[in-house]
């Protein structure tokens, strides 16, 4: 999981998480991307406390953008403030947007953020997945095979085999 240090903050790893991206979403492709942060975001993102469960990425003047997603003030004394969910700008080449925004206007798919992570660097990035919305059944049988792999893993570990 993500590597803590004694002072509660993230060097690198996940620091917000759409787990509802991945079930909601058939994820064709993924594409890292940087974003936009002022001072006291990076500090509040470090903390681990933001959410991007109901954010989405869209077009804004031929760029990309991540809208609604939460970032909580940073309680450390910072003097400057800011929108917690102001949009955020997406830093990506022409060509990644490009083929982003064909594939939305095309195939009818939506751009999904995943995780907001730290690489090893230390720069935040936001993981946005190219994904089609999944039907109810498609739902019930993704519930059917996370429910099927856990059961085999169990019993596998009962057996004297770690899978």
């Amino acid at each position: 999981m993500a590597e803590k240090k004694k002072s509660g903050l993230i060097s690198h790893g996940i620091a917000a998480q759409n787990r509802k991206g991945r079930f909601n979403y058939s994820i064709l492709e993924t594409v890292e991307a940087g974003i936009v942060l002022k001072g006291p975001e990076v500090k509040s993102l470090r903390m681990g406390r933001a959410a991007i469960n109901e954010a989405y990425a869209g077009e804004r003047d031929g760029e990309i953008w991540l809208f609604n997603s939460y970032v909580p003030e940073y309680q450390g004394g910072v003097l400057s403030r800011f929108d917690t969910r102001a949009p955020r700008k997406l830093l990506l080449h022409k060509k990644q947007i490009a083929h982003l925004l064909g594939a939305v206007s095309r195939a009818g798919a939506s751009l999904v953020p995943l995780d907001i992570h730290f690489n090893a660097r230390g720069v935040a990035k936001l993981t946005l997945g190219l994904g089609q919305g999944r039907k109810k059944e498609d739902k019930r049988h993704a519930i059917a095979e996370h429910d099927w792999q856990r059961d085999k893993a169990r019993l596998m570990r009962s057996k004297g085999r770690d899978y």
